[in-house]
């Protein structure tokens, strides 16, 4: 096996274990749950709901991914925030009511963040869990990526491995003066923008103002409205993408490492806009000046924000040190799978790998090839159920046929009534829409093809029937075409 082979073998062994199983979303909707009850036993924050987003909603996460929520006490009526003061009553009510159940562990609250924030641990599976009010920005953001997630399916496989790499090498922690996994999100957007041809376009193309600012008004319809204009210029991307970036993962990710291997010496006069797809002087962008960041990533959905402001200038360095020893790694003569996976990922998903044996992939396999479709790479879909899935194919006075049915999958239907959250009723992975608040797992004892034939009747009759846009609606009724469709995920696993 060549360099080459062996790199994109030993990544996608890597993508086998990081990518989450059913009882790893299965474990997150207890916990959402869970936060649920205790958020309706406090009485200044009955009536709020449960909103997870973050990476969880964006289908970014990994099987040991942390879980972000918001605790939206606005009622999902209006874009609006409580005040700072009343964030850190509410999050220290909180605080009192989750020590008073047990159960979590790690409890810490830190009001003088930026954004309040309350960090605990779930007894399920150790997950952690970070808590704020009203964080609407964080929620469309997570959105935002959903819908860019779902232009080519390798922008998923990099973020995963990116995050994996940077973990194992000690830059992936704000706290320590590092990135976080937002800036790296953004760092793939930014190779995918600048690699030749491009995979995915400036993100002004996308949304071509600051998305923060146009949340205003009624939420649902401000969420709408950034979702109608994200779906025709994505549209339109796709349509209009006349050469096809046929780059393996391994290629992508070999190219990744070494467009970044030089930021030490590049940050200190460049940013990274992802907004514009380019590197900019720092000195010619008036929004970025005075310059005071070791490193400039723009948020592109809350310019001019600098999403690596915690980067300090000594851990810039290690960071291009990181960068420079893969990458030398990578393009080694005598390269094997030992060699790669102390580069590439931490002790925990290392140990799991070393239980697998190893499977031998064809470089090819994850090639594009003329005669397919642009951006063919497969597109896996997340929980996200937003009042608008823009860019789905509209079923207009007419009934879905079976095929269609069959290639979306079952999908998760909201069902209970405000003011609980849009995740109350969901369908789970590989098994049919649960009751309120619980979640079974599928009987191992059953094969898969007999699990298929009983849920696909369920399948068939919610696709049919359709479900109100708005969380909270429990009676099914026809479709309004007009408002999207809302379509289950489809999981790996």
């Amino acid at each position: 096996m060549n360099s080459r082979n062996q790199v994109e073998s030993t990544l996608k062994e890597i993508l086998e274990v990081v990518k989450p199983l059913h009882e790893d979303w299965v474990t997150r909707f207890k916990i959402i749950n869970e936060l649920r009850e205790v958020v309706q036993s406090i009485e200044n924050l009955r009536g709020a709901t449960v909103e997870p987003f973050g990476s969880f909603v964006s289908n970014l996460f990994s099987r040991w991914g942390d879980l972000d929520i918001s605790i939206e006490v606005s009622f999902g009526q209006c874009v609006s925030s409580a005040g700072k003061k009343r964030k850190q009553t509410l999050l220290g009510e909180l605080l009192q009511a989750l020590r008073k159940q047990g159960g979590w562990s790690r409890l810490k609250f830190i009001p003088s963040a930026r954004v309040p924030i309350l960090k605990i641990v779930s007894k399920w599976q150790n997950i952690s869990c970070d808590i704020s009010i009203d964080n609407i920005q964080g929620e469309i953001k997570s959105k935002f990526f959903f819908w860019l997630n779902e232009i080519d399916g390798r922008f998923r496989d990099m973020v995963l491995l990116v995050k994996e790499w940077a973990k194992a090498n000690g830059i992936n922690n704000p706290k320590t003066g590092t990135f976080n996994s937002y800036s790296l999100s953004l760092l793939v957007i930014f190779h995918f923008q600048t690699c030749v041809p491009p995979i995915l376009p400036p993100l002004k193309d996308i949304y071509p103002t600051n998305v923060v600012d146009d949340l205003t008004g009624a939420k649902v319809d401000a969420e709408r409205r950034i979702a109608q204009v994200c779906s025709s210029n994505i549209a339109r991307f796709k349509s209009s993408t006349s050469r096809l970036n046929r780059s393996s993962l391994s290629e992508l990710f070999i190219s990744f490492i070494a467009k970044f291997s030089e930021i030490n010496s590049k940050a200190s006069e460049l940013g990274i806009c992802t907004f514009k797809g380019q590197w900019e002087y720092i000195a010619n962008n008036t929004r970025w000046l005075p310059r005071t960041y070791a490193i400039f990533i723009e948020d592109p959905l809350e310019q001019p924000e600098n999403s690596a402001r915690a980067v300090g200038q000594k851990q810039l360095v290690k960071i291009a040190e990181a960068f420079e020893m893969t990458r030398r790694i990578l393009i080694s003569a005598n390269i094997s799978r030992n060699t790669l996976l102390p580069a590439l990922v931490g002790p925990q998903t290392s140990r799991l790998l070393i239980k697998k044996t190893p499977t031998v992939y064809s470089n090819s396999n994850y090639r594009y090839y003329p005669n397919t479709p642009p951006q063919a790479h497969r597109v896996v879909q997340s929980p996200l159920q937003t009042q608008y899935h823009p860019w789905q194919p509209q079923y207009k006075n007419s009934r879905p046929s079976t095929s269609q049915m069959q290639h979306q999958g079952p999908r998760m239907v909201p069902s209970t009534p405000k003011p609980r959250s849009q995740f109350a009723r969901m369908r789970v992975p590989n098994g049919p829409s649960l009751p309120n608040h619980q979640f079974q797992k599928p009987n191992p004892s059953v094969p898969q093809d007999q699990v298929q034939v009983q849920v696909q009747p369920q399948i068939q009759r919610a696709r049919t029937e359709g479900y109100n846009v708005k969380f909270g609606t429990r009676r099914p009724h026809q479709v309004q075409h007009n408002q999207g469709q809302m379509w289950r995920p489809k999981y790996d696993k």
